[in-house]
């Protein structure tokens, strides 16, 4: 059983939660002590044994739980916010119990990305979820050059002492006028949600931004299908006078565009 705990108000945690952690058997956490306070907060109970379940010990963990779901026990699983999987432990677990035949369901309750999204003001028609971006500066340009012509909403969770860099890194590489919201500490006492245009939204979180981080962001505005020629040309032409060589600007417009970069070399010439 996975099981959603609040994200930030503990009077989000639903009567169902109460009720799992009192009976299941084993509750694994990603944070026991984090767990604890919680479970004081609500005034429950666990009923069963605490085992920890995090990135470190997954591998050994995974096996352990199996081997009890197996033998008829009932495991419930818990992260330290929202639901397991999403960011968190999880993936591994369900994978594992789905190939020993074992029953998989879930509590379903608070969660950062569908929060932010609704209440974020952009389209949620059609969107998608891309978590965490790469650390290091290169390769998280690399993964936004690759985003350039998602057309849905998308939605990150990041640091606050990298959020600055990612907005300068999205207003850079894809539209300074590209829609979006800094939803922060989401159902908590300070929550706050900037709409604006990410080149206004990097220029905000340049003072520095605290908290827990949901970014969500319009997708792009026209299919990479729809550029013309002549606007292919206009891209490379502009990289081409900032010093960059006319392969490695056709390289750099395909990838942010996503047009084919066979496509985009024939339009600049």
């Amino acid at each position: 059983m996975l099981a959603a705990t609040p994200i930030g108000d503990v009077n989000d945690a639903s009567p169902r939660l109460h009720g799992l952690l009192a009976s299941a058997d084993v509750v694994a956490a990603e944070d026991t002590r984090r767990l604890r306070r919680l479970v004081s907060m609500l005034g429950a109970v666990i009923g069963g044994s605490l085992v920890s379940y995090h990135e470190h010990n997954e591998g050994a963990r995974t096996r352990d739980l199996v081997e009890a779901m197996v033998a008829g026990q009932t495991v419930l699983l818990v992260t330290d916010a929202g639901m397991p999987s999403v960011s968190d432990p999880g993936y591994r677990l369900v994978s594992a119990c789905i190939e020993a035949g074992v029953t998989v369901t879930t509590a379903p309750g608070p969660s950062a990305v569908l929060a932010a999204l609704a209440v974020s003001g952009l389209p949620v028609d059609r969107f998608c979820f891309e978590g965490f971006l790469p650390r290091k500066a290169g390769q998280r340009r690399e993964r936004l050059r690759t985003l350039a012509g998602e057309p849905r909403t998308m939605v990150f969770f990041e640091a606050p002492h990298r959020v600055a860099e990612v907005l300068s890194d999205m207003a850079e590489l894809w539209d300074t006028a590209r829609p979006a919201a800094v939803c922060r500490e989401l159902t908590k006492t300070y929550e706050e949600v900037r709409r604006s245009p990410v080149g206004e939204l990097a220029s905000w979180a340049q003072k520095g931004v605290r908290g827990e981080i949901t970014l969500v962001v319009a997708g792009a505005s026209s299919p990479a299908s729809l550029l013309t020629d002549d606007e292919l040309r206009a891209e490379v032409q502009l990289l081409v006078a900032s010093g960059q060589t006319r392969r490695d600007a056709v390289t750099e417009v395909a990838e942010r565009t996503a047009v084919p970069r066979r496509r985009v070399y024939n339009a600049s010439l």
